[in-house]
């Protein structure tokens, strides 16, 4: 009985340093954490806030890519917030999505066209509502700086795979490259090869996703083929949608119980897109199964719940506030150590 005792306090007071250990923790470190181990957190469901995060109940709050959306991002509980990356002309990488500033800025005209300095004058802008921010364009750095310790980072590269390189280097300058996703389409064992060559030349320390997109890819298999070549802690899975096509009930030939068994002998997220695409179909990049279904339709089972249930441990959505409270009120996600738990509800039910 004692040696049971002993053990019993032993366990007690390794688990409590523990707590206090991951409780000391940075919330990058914890997201992390999680982003590493899939197998694991089989049971949580991240959020990543596309473009940054500018968006809440189909109305958008901030510009997106911009530092102030990163910010709400991170006050919602958001783990990952996706940027995308461009250079200026003087070969600067700034955050911007379109190849124009038109859209976004107060500016007119190609962003490679206007040097960091230039940039520097354009002023971001709300869409929707033409509100002009007193933000600026920021670069990589800035960006980065912005998340240090705080989030994760999935940089959307908006140039030539070559310029991953440079990407990882200013992220490695600052001490923090392991907190960055970068993401690359794979679809043969030719692109294979090339995105292999080049996530070599960059060497390691830094998250490699790769996306898998039904419309080339058909078979889950391939999903192994891509695995044993990288080794990636997420990959990122697209079912197409075309114009009239009813919603999915499947999530097409890539969300199957063989890239669930892939992923799991792999120990590696199923990453699902449900942010919506201008001129596109409602969720486009998933089977109709979009953000747009969930919020505007009041759906959110259908969307969110959706993909959860065909084993997406990661969803990047324009939404990120009313995912992170639905997918926490269906029990998709586990607390961090910072943040207090759910209120169990009372049970008044007798046992005797």
């Amino acid at each position: 009985m004692r040696t049971i005792w002993l053990s019993l306090l032993l366990y007690t007071a390794l688990a409590a340093a523990s707590g206090q250990a991951l409780a000391g923790e940075t919330r990058a470190r914890q997201i992390l954490d999680r982003f590493e181990h899939a197998n694991q957190w089989r049971d949580h469901v991240m959020v990543a806030a596309h473009r940054a995060g500018s968006m809440q109940a189909g109305k958008t709050l901030y510009a997106e890519n911009s530092i102030a959306a990163v910010e709400g991002s991170i006050a919602m509980g958001a783990e990952i917030v996706e940027v995308d990356i461009r250079r200026s002309k003087d070969g600067e990488f700034v955050v911007m999505h379109d190849s124009w500033l038109d859209r976004s800025t107060t500016c007119k005209g190609e962003v490679v066209k206007y040097t960091l300095a230039e940039l520097k004058t354009c002023r971001l802008v709300v869409e929707g509502t033409g509100a002009v921010t007193g933000e600026t364009v920021s670069t990589l750095r800035e960006m980065l700086m912005a998340t240090r310790d705080r989030i994760l980072i999935n940089l959307d590269n908006k140039l030539d795979v070559g310029d991953l390189s440079g990407m990882i280097a200013v992220a490695r300058d600052l001490g923090m490259a392991e907190q960055v996703i970068v993401k690359e389409n794979l679809w043969n064992q030719n692109r294979i090869t090339t995105v292999k060559a080049a996530m070599t030349a960059i060497g390691g320390g830094f998250q490699f996703m790769p996306i898998i997109a039904d419309d080339a890819v058909r078979d889950a298999g391939f999903a192994g083929t891509v695995d044993h070549a990288f080794s990636p802690r997420a990959i990122e899975l697209i079912n197409w949608r075309a114009g009239a096509e009813t919603l999915t009930g499947t999530g097409g030939p890539l969300f199957s119980a063989r890239m669930r068994a892939a992923a799991v002998r792999g120990n590696w997220h199923i990453w699902a897109d449900t942010y919506a695409i201008a001129n596109k179909p409602g969720g486009f990049l998933a089977g109709g199964r979009g953000d747009e279904l969930a919020v505007q339709a009041s759906l959110p089972r259908e969307s969110w719940g959706f993909w959860a249930d065909r084993g997406a441990t990661i969803i990047q959505t324009d939404e990120p506030k009313a995912a992170i409270g639905w997918l926490a009120a269906n029990g998709f996600r586990v607390p961090y150590a910072d943040e207090a738990r759910p209120t169990e509800p009372a049970n008044t039910a007798g046992i005797n």
